[in-house]
């Protein structure tokens, strides 16, 4: 049986998957609507992970005999202020998930609900590989600058993203 804190952290994890999915869709849009459809698809993939997450923590709450609580999610920005604007805003927003799920995994051992531990363990290195995919992009953007046809090349490279198997 899962702990009700534990449960009521879980709900509140799945609202958190799902704005950043949410969150995602809307760099997305924005990419698309600027000319950077390399970019706007690994944000869509980005976006289709999230909603993956969104579910596991959806399913081990039922798995546990918990009871799944949907939030309301919080309209995400629309307007950035360009492509490396929109990585570090990545960046920052993996960072607060990072510390939302190590938050979680504390709860976890405080509770020494064991199972969820075992079940967190993929998130917390989950999370190490979001930061490190964010913080390379950001780094490769600002080595870029202003080089027009460089900032192409990238486009295109974040287009040929395969969605991840998990």
């Amino acid at each position: 049986m899962l702990a009700k804190s534990v449960q009521d952290k879980m709900n509140d994890q799945i609202k958190h998957e799902l704005y950043s999915a949410y969150f995602y869709l809307s760099m997305a849009a924005y990419l698309e609507s600027n000319s950077l459809p390399g970019a706007a698809h690994w944000m869509r993939l980005q976006a289709q992970e999230e909603l993956g997450h969104a579910m596991k923590f959806f399913d081990h709450i039922h798995d546990r005999g918990g009871k799944v609580t949907l939030q309301a999610i919080d309209q995400p920005p629309t307007e950035f202020n360009g492509l490396l604007d929109v990585f570090e805003k990545t960046l920052a927003h993996e960072k607060k998930v990072t510390s939302l799920i190590n938050d979680l995994y504390a709860l976890a051992v405080q509770e020494k609900d064991y199972a969820s531990q075992i079940f967190l363990q993929w998130f917390v290195d989950e999370q190490v590989e979001e930061e490190k995919n964010a913080e390379l992009i950001v780094q490769q953007i600002k080595m870029i600058g202003d080089h027009r046809a460089s900032l192409f090349m990238l486009d295109r490279h974040l287009g040929e993203r395969e969605a991840a198997e998990e």
